[in-house]
């Protein structure tokens, strides 16, 4: 009888334990579900109580699976063999803070998943630099005395950033691939530089310098993932306008290296 009841206890548990779990998955802001796609769009808690921001993200979040859902309708019109026995494409976008900087600059990251029966399933990574007091989208051009293309600021920028990527690629035992032709599309323009964030700072409500972001592909092979490199305010303190000299102080925290591989 002992034995019964102890069994009908860890049972109970059980189903308590996984229907606690099922109630804990995060629900999509938008989703799309139908024969040939089902997509997602997420957004973290600390997006959604800005709701300027969330709002922003969420309208570009629709718009993505909007349209990834009209090219999976066309593909199966055009390749209904590729669906019959794999069902429909899979999308998922998630929208994370990353750091809030002078209580102004909300970094957030943009992670993409995409998976539309290739050999693999592809990733991709972009960054928004959200200006809360202007309730709208920047760039970093604001906290640097210039950023013309190829100029001092970006040519510095670059520099560091490849320096950054072979120490990693080293880290990893990727050494081969830190390369000129792997970096060839690295380029020091605000478009081509890479997607960008600030990175937090032992210093409350300051960032520690710059941390870009590199989908698989971007700037190795498929095999070495996602690389995020870090370079520290100091390297650029003599690009700095007055705005950016406010915002930076500090060093990078314990630990956000490992959370950002």
């Amino acid at each position: 009888m002992t034995i019964i009841v102890k069994w009908a206890v860890a049972l109970i548990s059980g189903f308590v334990f996984i229907s606690l779990a099922i109630a804990a998955d995060p629900k999509p802001e938008a989703t799309i579900r139908n024969a040939n796609i089902e997509a997602n769009v997420y957004l973290d808690d600390k997006i959604k109580a800005d709701s300027a921001l969330a709002a922003d993200c969420l309208a570009e979040g629709k718009k993505w699976i909007e349209k990834n859902a009209a090219a999976a309708a066309a593909d199966r019109k055009q390749e209904p063999e590729l669906f019959k026995d794999r069902g429909g494409y899979s999308f998922e976008r998630k929208y994370s803070e990353r750091s809030v900087v002078d209580g102004r600059y909300v970094s957030v990251l943009r992670d993409d998943y995409m998976d539309t029966h290739g050999a693999h399933p592809n990733s991709d990574v972009n960054t928004i630099l959200w200006d809360t007091t202007a309730k709208k989208r920047i760039s970093i051009r604001p906290f640097f005395t210039e950023t013309t293309d190829n100029g001092p600021t970006l040519t510095a920028m670059r520099k560091a950033i490849v320096s950054a990527l072979n120490a990693e690629k080293k880290r990893r035992g990727a050494g081969k691939t830190a390369t000129a032709e792997w970096y060839k599309e690295l380029k020091p323009t605000l478009l081509k530089i890479g997607a960008v964030t600030l990175a937090p700072s032992t210093v409350s409500g300051k960032s520690s310098g710059l941390t870009f972001h590199y989908p698989p592909y971007a700037v190795g092979p498929y095999a070495e993932g996602q690389y995020v490199v870090f370079v520290p305010w100091e390297t650029l303190k003599p690009y700095l306008t007055a705005e950016g000299a406010e915002i930076f102080a500090g060093a990078r925290p314990k630990g956000d290296a490992d959370e950002q591989q």
